[in-house]
């Protein structure tokens, strides 16, 4: 019979885990009456020295990192400072700005509207704007520099959206969506206003480019439900999983505790940024600009680990869930990302030499990764330098939050994988 702990074992055993650095596990294993493995003891102690290493370095501001396995959380670390330039300590409520962190959500949210026969994977999506409706093809350029259009040869659906097989790409990395924004200058001024911004870089499912196809996706999400995408987000997914720290807009309670970005100079140093402006507006993009915890964002990959259901909430099938995780984009093959803003983003290749493909929401490593995680994995990150990933064979779910830029910064990506590696070596152990 496993005890339930009164407040006084609570609070004991609490103040012994601050001491080490990481509370956060002991904490989970008496507020959840498991018995993981003891985050002060070895092998965690590995992961702790890690992280308390990278951020007493000043390689990374702060971290917080949480990791699970099917049968409950496992380890909670906490390490550094929210400002690298101020004295208040990362706490595990600290809140992030997770940027694409978001487009798992939103696709959950596309696909509860598909289970319930609202929206259809494979037909052409609503036709909600000009862009989707009537999309347009850069096709290069005339003889006096003005870029050609025509129209796609098929039409977009919200499997191309959820895969990034649209057409629609970032132009952060992608040389030619660039390229065709500068060119709308050529264009006569009379003819230019009737330019399309948002124009497809190839024809729906031909090729892979990460863009933004999840904001669309967001959108058809508001028009279908009949609610603005936070509020659809609220009550169908974050309350539901009690995730009370992920927003859109947060509160003045919330601002007080969010970690600071942060810069990397040349020489490897870190420079604290101004604040983010507070949002003032009521629409919101499926694609970035939310807001949440660690302990938040670990709730809902458990969620989709469990086949869709956490806690007694039920948000997706279990064959639903199923399809996430597998290849939605056939022979296309996801390839590494070249910056065209260094300051933004590192070129991104996060499995030099292992073929990568898509489902809905994730990147899947079609081979076993170097620092444990297995074949058929699922992951991605955001902006600055938050991840997570999802091992549906050895069971594992795990989030990394800082907040860093630029994105796929080497220190963060080397400390990332080195909590990856302890994290399998710690499983393995218990």
């Amino acid at each position: 019979m496993i005890r339930h702990p009164n407040r006084r074992d609570i609070l004991r055993t609490a103040a012994k885990f601050a001491v080490t650095g990481s509370f956060g596990a002991g904490y989970a294993a008496l507020a959840h009456a498991q018995q993981p493995n003891r985050p002060g003891a070895a092998p965690f102690a590995k992961i702790n020295a890690v992280l308390r290493m990278a951020t007493d370095a000043g390689e990374l501001p702060g971290v917080v990192a949480l990791a699970a396995t099917g049968k409950g959380i496992v380890y909670e670390g906490v390490f550094g400072k929210r400002r690298f330039d101020a004295r208040a300590a990362m706490t595990r409520d600290t809140v992030f700005r997770i940027a694409s962190m978001v487009k798992p959500i939103t696709t959950v949210a596309a696909l509860q509207l598909v289970e319930q026969g609202k929206l259809s994977l494979d037909a052409p999506v609503p036709e909600i704007d000009p862009a989707l409706a009537a999309p347009q093809v850069f096709d290069g350029f005339d003889a006096a520099g003005a870029p050609r259009l025509r129209p796609p040869k098929r039409p977009i659906t919200l499997r191309h959206l959820l895969t990034h097989t649209s057409g629609f790409t970032y132009r952060l990395w992608d040389a030619r969506a660039q390229q065709y924004l500068n060119s709308i200058g050529r264009i006569p001024a009379a003819d230019r206003k009737k330019a399309p911004r948002s124009v497809l870089m190839f024809d729906p499912g031909e090729h892979w480019q990460y863009g933004p196809s999840i904001d669309w996706a967001g959108r058809i999400v508001a028009s279908i439900s009949g609610q603005p995408l936070d509020a659809y987000f609220r009550e169908h997914i974050l309350d539901p999983l009690g995730m009370k720290d992920t927003a859109f807009v947060i509160s003045p309670e919330q601002r007080a505790r969010e970690a600071s970005s942060h810069r990397r100079k040349p020489d490897g140093s870190l420079v604290p940024q101004p604040p983010e402006p507070i949002p003032t507006g009521h629409s919101f993009a499926g694609g970035a600009g939310i807001y949440s915890s660690g302990p938040d964002y670990l709730t809902f990959i458990r969620m989709l680990m469990h086949g869709g259901s956490l806690g007694g909430a039920r948000i997706l099938r279990p064959e639903t869930v199923a399809l996430m995780g597998q290849n939605q984009i056939g022979a296309v093959d996801v390839h590494p990302l070249k910056t065209s803003g260094p300051a933004a983003s590192n070129d991104v290749d996060f499995f030099p030499g292992i073929g990568l493909k898509w489902g809905f929401g994730h990147m899947i490593n079609t081979q076993a990764g170097p620092d444990g995680r297995s074949a058929g994995s699922l992951t991605w990150g955001g902006l600055l330098n938050t991840y997570y990933w999802i091992d549906p064979v050895k069971r594992v779910a795990a989030v990394f939050m800082t907040q860093v830029l630029p994105f796929a910064d080497v220190r963060a990506l080397r400390v990332y994988r080195q909590y990856e590696r302890g994290i399998y070596e710690a499983v393995n152990a218990g």
